[in-house]
């Protein structure tokens, strides 16, 4: 009894890694759920085709050991049974193939049928962060973001994929499935949240010494809250309202944060994350990144500023209330 413990313990665990807002068995969209099924389909198919290769496995020795006992050659009769099974393990073998590929195709073609997007992003793989174009065809309506993608619930959204540096890989488990990110080639991809959270992405595909710290995140909206979302990035930030936000602008605007950082709308203070989901954005890990980028993600292209430490404060603030 004491030997059965450590697999109800060890069960539940490993079913937890299935859920969570990183998992391809946890689809929160039609795109996913088509892969979620096609990976069941394809599970318990090949489970029972195991379990019938261990039993004839098991029945073939168990007539190996009778048949020592007797004259080595076979009967007749037992030769053509013999070879009726092969002949029949084999056209039952060619039969799964051809289904299981009969149903990859269907969901194959379920994935990239053409279906009319009302919304377009340009998503831009760099070393190592997502840089995220929400189209329009009034340009005055466009604007870009970082590392964050908000999208309107029960709406397919086509990305167009784009790299400016090495080949990264657009992944968000829970939405669907992964697309190469190829420099000097576009890739499409169409996701679709089916109810509002918040979806955890990877680069998928190794390119350098952050790959690890290049995630991205989705936040799905009713469609009421995505437009007011969408409105308030178009908008220009509002002036600071105090001294010491104002000061903050100030140095802002007076270092080389300009060179690549703009302040538009609300993108600045409102991300969940920073630095490409490696940190919460919080104004302790904001003061620390602003401070010394470096020592939190080494090898990325954010250059150390050179703060006097009266700044740091006034500065973090200011970026910290652009919401």
């Amino acid at each position: 009894m004491c030997c059965c413990r450590p697999a109800f313990v060890v069960l539940p665990l490993t079913l937890t890694g299935c859920t969570g807002w990183q998992s391809s068995l946890d689809p929160q969209g039609p795109q996913a759920d088509t892969l979620a099924t096609l990976f069941w389909v394809f599970t318990a198919v090949l489970t029972l085709v195991w379990l019938l290769t261990m039993a004839a496995l098991l029945l073939s020795l168990r007539r190996d050991r009778a048949a020592r006992a007797g004259p080595l050659s076979l009967e007749p009769q037992a030769e053509r049974s013999m070879i009726c099974a092969v002949s029949a393990a084999t056209a039952l073998t060619t039969a799964v193939v051809i289904a299981l590929t009969v149903v990859s195709y269907a969901a194959q073609r379920a994935l990239f049928s053409s279906r009319e997007a009302p919304l377009t992003l340009m998503v831009k793989g760099h070393q190592w962060w997502w840089e995220v174009t929400y189209e329009d065809a009034q340009p005055s309506r466009r604007f870009t973001t970082a590392n964050e993608i908000h999208v309107p619930v029960g709406q397919p959204v086509l990305i167009k994929l784009q790299s400016s540096d090495v080949i990264h890989s657009f992944w968000i488990p829970t939405l669907a499935g992964k697309m190469d990110v190829i420099p000097g080639r576009e890739n499409r991809l169409v996701i679709e949240a089916s109810k509002d959270g918040t979806f955890r992405g990877q680069c998928a595909e190794f390119c350098g010494w952050q790959h690890a710290h290049m995630a991205i995140t989705v936040v799905a909206h009713p469609y009421g809250d995505f437009q007011r979302w969408r409105e308030s990035q178009i908008k220009a930030a509002e002036p600071p309202d105090d001294p010491v936000r104002k000061r903050g602008m100030d140095i802002f605007l007076s270092r080389p944060c300009v060179m690549c950082h703009q302040i538009r709308g609300t993108a600045a203070g409102s991300r969940l994350h920073i630095a490409a989901g490696t940190l919460p954005n919080s104004r302790g890990n904001l003061a620390a990144w602003i401070v010394d980028p470096q020592a939190i993600k080494p090898g990325a292209h954010m250059p150390l500023m050179k703060l006097k430490a009266e700044e740091i404060e006034p500065l973090t603030r200011y970026l910290e209330g652009l919401r």
